[in-house]
């Protein structure tokens, strides 16, 4: 039986507009689509296929406001059996660190757990720190940026690709692990699935509920901020370039202008 946490998080849709607040400089979460990470899809149907394999249960836990509550149900309507929602004004701008502090006191709540699954890199913030930041936190060993995974009895094994070739990683559980783009293609929520999802239990709770102090989290205590941001500059008219036989140079004379080549 193995008892699988996941980590998910609700991201603004790539395929909207997405800007920065004019006050803090903060993710305007707001003026964009919402939707669960692609990559966290990926880690919660790889927790699926462990416990289909199997016996266990999939726990999944997200950190952000109200609305994040929609990723949540789209975790459970996939198959996950129930969800950890931590959400408090007070966490608004908190950096990485401060995410996973959060995240080990939520993961704390889950008794038993044997595995934690992640993506390797929210497509917001693309920090890629977390999941090591985690395991640090949790005293477990990490498996990280993996393609393939299996476990088997008390143990946990996968296989990283980097620009080398395949290392073969194994641990004992429990352990964490961070999933890439490769490591599987996500199941579609049935009908089924949705209808159930509604009825699964999601446990709402804030940091004092996991005993995180408040000045430890948020933009004041946040370790970088951004100080200015400003909209990208539209696109202007390209230049043209005559040919009268001598097309060829003019370009490569205006490629080293621009320091391209």
């Amino acid at each position: 039986m193995t008892n699988i946490v996941v980590l998910v998080k609700q991201v603004p849709d790539t395929y909207s507009e997405r800007k920065l607040s004019d006050g803090d400089h903060t993710l305007d979460r707001e003026s964009a689509d919402a939707v669960l990470d692609e990559i966290n899809e990926k880690a919660v149907e790889e927790a699926l296929k462990i416990k289909e394999a199997g016996e266990g249960e999939v726990t999944v836990i997200s950190v952000g406001p109200d609305r994040a509550t929609d990723a949540i149900r789209k975790a459970l309507s996939m198959g996950a059996d129930k969800a950890i929602h931590v959400s408090d004004e007070a966490l608004h701008g908190s950096d990485a660190v401060a995410t996973a502090k959060v995240l080990a006191a939520a993961v704390g709540k889950v008794e038993g757990f044997d595995l934690v699954i992640a993506g390797n890199e929210a497509s917001d913030g693309r920090a890629g720190a977390v999941p090591a930041m985690l395991a640090e936190l949790l005293g477990l060993p990490q498996l990280t940026q993996v393609r393939s995974l299996t476990v088997e009895g008390t143990t946990v094994k996968a296989d990283r690709e980097t620009d080398d070739g395949l290392t073969h990683l194994e641990a004992s559980l429990p352990a964490l692990v961070s999933v890439t783009e490769k490591i599987n293609e996500p199941r579609y929520p049935s009908f089924k699935g949705i209808m159930a999802a509604k009825k699964k239990p999601v446990e709402t709770l804030t940091i004092a509920d996991l005993g995180v102090d408040a000045g430890a989290v948020g933009l004041g205590s946040a370790l970088s901020t951004v100080v200015e941001a400003a909209p990208k500059p539209p696109r202007t008219a390209g230049e043209r370039v005559e040919d009268e036989g001598d097309g060829g140079s003019k370009i490569a004379e205006y490629l080293v202008g621009q320091k391209i080549i």
